[in-house]
């Protein structure tokens, strides 16, 4: 898993973008901080005011008339999809190579609906918006290297790129990566809540909470050791922690409970796919 240290390929005609959103709004910053010079179009309906005013000081086009992209990076909702998909096809030509971030929507039917094999799917997750995110790259069969070290270099200010990967791993592994900044979120909420139930300051709980799930993310990404290692680092015989650990730990409890969500997410992702 490595960052490109080679600045971001230059796609002829150019880079588009259909969906200005949080993560694709991301994904333009990081192109434009990157130092990226090539011609960077984006649509939507919508614009936000971050938009404008990359528009207003030259650095994107804002909703210029369609023609076919170099690169068209695809960051709509997947329920969205249909009803934009004619516009979406007119800036696909015979060269163009098409970067989906659409949940459920697989390689497949990305080629069917857009009629080109040139396409590839990536799957960001929410600290993509800071460059702390991980984002799953999944490529199809017969892909150029090429193809894989250009995306890589869009992909990269968002975070960490995994993959390629196999696109029938990639429900599994968003349902780690993608989903998983909500498992962190809530960790931390009903931490909080935890605190509040036992009499302290819901600000103070919130900021606890907050400041331990980071505090033990950089710890852990910091550390050679496995997360189970440093667990048992902090947990005494007998101790606080181990009694907490009892109650979290049991057959019925987080892990069998995370197995289950993990599931139930697999599941959805593969119904939103049709399969």
């Amino acid at each position: 898993m490595r960052r490109s240290s080679k600045p971001m390929a230059k796609p002829e005609p150019g880079l588009t973008l259909v969906g200005g959103g949080r993560m694709g709004s991301a994904l333009a910053g990081g192109w434009i901080q990157s130092g990226y010079d090539g011609p960077i179009s984006i649509h939507d309906p919508n614009p936000s005011d971050q938009l404008k005013n990359w528009q207003a000081d030259g650095k994107i086009a804002l909703n210029p008339a369609p023609e076919p992209a170099g690169i068209l990076v695809v960051a709509v909702k997947p329920q969205i999809f249909p009803t934009i998909l004619d516009s979406i096809k007119a800036h696909v030509g015979p060269e163009t190579l098409v970067l989906s971030t659409m949940a459920g929507i697989t390689l497949d039917g990305l080629a069917e609906k857009l009629g080109t094999k040139r396409v590839a799917r990536a799957m960001p997750n929410t600290p993509g918006l800071i460059g702390k995110g991980m984002t799953l790259l999944c490529l199809p069969q017969g892909a150029s290297d090429g193809d894989a070290a250009d995306l890589r270099a869009l992909l990269t200010p968002l975070g960490d790129v995994e993959g390629p990967i196999p696109e029938d791993k990639l429900s599994a592994a968003t349902a780690i990566s993608g989903c998983g900044p909500a498992y962190g979120f809530l960790l931390a909420e009903v931490m909080a809540a935890a605190g509040v139930a036992h009499g302290l300051d819901k600000d103070m709980a919130l900021r606890l909470a907050k400041k331990t799930v980071e505090g033990a993310g950089a710890l852990m990404m910091a550390s050679d050791e496995p997360p189970s290692k440093l667990r048992e680092n902090v947990t005494s015989p007998g101790g606080v922690t181990k009694a907490a650990l009892d109650v979290l730990m049991r057959e019925d409890a987080m892990p069998s409970l995370m197995v289950e969500a993990v599931e139930a997410a697999i599941k959805r992702d593969r119904e939103l796919s049709g399969d």
